[in-house]
């Protein structure tokens, strides 16, 4: 097993946990207290967020996103890079989870999750959010036609890139998910500032397995219950 589950203060009082390598590989899910689940969906990098109140009773949706006012229930998601999001409304009673790739992040997909949160009562402004292991700018080389598509009627999005290699950018997605949490009225995000790519041995990274010729390839686990 690897150290311990990773939390964050901003959700104090919140049962919650990013998993790292060795801890998603045991699927050591009671690390986070819970009394039913955890609840995964079939992540498509999709910007649709599902609301739920007990556990799929078969195959699990297309979704990137799950929230829920149900207490004892567990909201997984999983990532290799992907930033794994959890949110909180400590006092409506409601909590989500989202996989916010660069498609989803574009998409909408954190939007779509504070959404499903209001629906449930929460207020936007009394959410907190936290950004867990992610690819981080160092890391994530980009080529041109990526740069041009964020910048298209967006030109605002030139601060998450600096130049790279001739041809070639390097794109900060947990600063994009942040801007974009803070854009749909979340009112504090943090980001834990943990690179997957560098993390080698403590966490999975889908690019540097790519890099690596490697094979396989695993994935973290992020998980909030209430």
């Amino acid at each position: 097993m690897g150290g311990e589950v990773i939390r964050s203060a901003a959700l104090d009082g919140v049962a919650h946990g990013f998993l790292d390598a060795a801890q998603s590989d045991a699927e050591a899910f009671d690390l986070v207290p819970h009394r039913a689940g955890p609840v995964f969906l079939k992540q498509v990098h999709s910007a649709l967020a599902v609301t739920v109140s007990e556990p799929f009773a078969g195959d699990p949706p297309e979704a990137d996103a799950l929230v829920t006012a149900t207490p004892g229930l567990a909201l997984a998601i999983r990532t290799a890079d992907c930033a794994p999001v959890l949110l909180a409304d400590t006092t409506a009673g409601v909590i989500g989870a989202a996989h916010a790739g660069w498609r989803g992040a574009v998409g909408g997909v954190l939007e779509a999750t504070v959404a499903a949160m209001v629906a449930l009562g929460a207020s936007p402004a009394s959410i907190v959010a936290v950004v867990g292991p992610t690819i981080a700018r160092p890391s994530y080389e980009v080529d041109e036609g990526f740069h041009a598509r964020l910048l298209h009627g967006a030109p605002e999005n030139a601060r998450f890139f600096t130049p790279g290699r001739t041809g070639h950018w390097q794109f900060d997605l947990p600063a994009y998910v942040v801007a974009r949490l803070g854009e749909a009225g979340v009112g504090q995000v943090e980001d834990l500032a943990l690179d997957t790519y560098a993390g080698a041995g403590r966490f999975h990274s889908f690019r540097r397995a790519t890099h690596r010729a490697e094979p396989t390839y695993g994935r973290q686990f992020a998980l909030i219950s209430l």
